[in-house]
């Protein structure tokens, strides 16, 4: 804050001294201490105080950034969702007209017998066994 050298210092005790004589300068000199301590203490206040605002205000911008960030990854997700619901649109329509294009097939005549897959008609038959595979006991 204040800067005096010590021959600085020197010269200023002995105006004091001639001023002041030695009954008042020791008095002078608690009173100076004390203004001196009451300037520092206000300066390291406002010092601390601004360093908090300062570091509030880094805060902020640091809480902003991310808050941007953020929007900007969320606006990506809505576009990526929209896209992905637009293509499974067009894929739903694509399958939809495919079925409602396919010919539908001819009724059955009443007088032709129904015809019947045998693979999905009959229940499969077990294997049979052989006579090694039979447990003799």
């Amino acid at each position: 804050m204040f800067e005096f050298s010590s021959g600085e210092l020197l010269v200023i005790a002995v105006v004091a001294l001639v001023v002041l004589g030695p009954e008042r300068l020791p008095k002078a000199a608690r009173f100076v201490g004390m203004w001196v301590r009451k300037a520092r203490n206000q300066w390291n206040s406002v010092r601390d105080e601004l360093e908090r605002e300062l570091a509030a205000e880094e805060l902020k911008r640091e809480l902003k950034a991310a808050q941007d960030n953020l929007r900007k990854a969320e606006e990506e997700i809505r576009q990526h969702t929209h896209e992905a619901g637009h293509d499974f649109g067009q894929v739903r329509d694509e399958v939809r007209d495919a079925v409602e294009d396919r010919p539908a097939p001819p009724p059955p005549h009443p007088d032709e017998p129904v015809k019947v897959n045998p693979d999905v008609a009959s229940p499969q038959a077990p294997p049979k066994q052989r006579d090694s595979d039979v447990p003799t006991g």
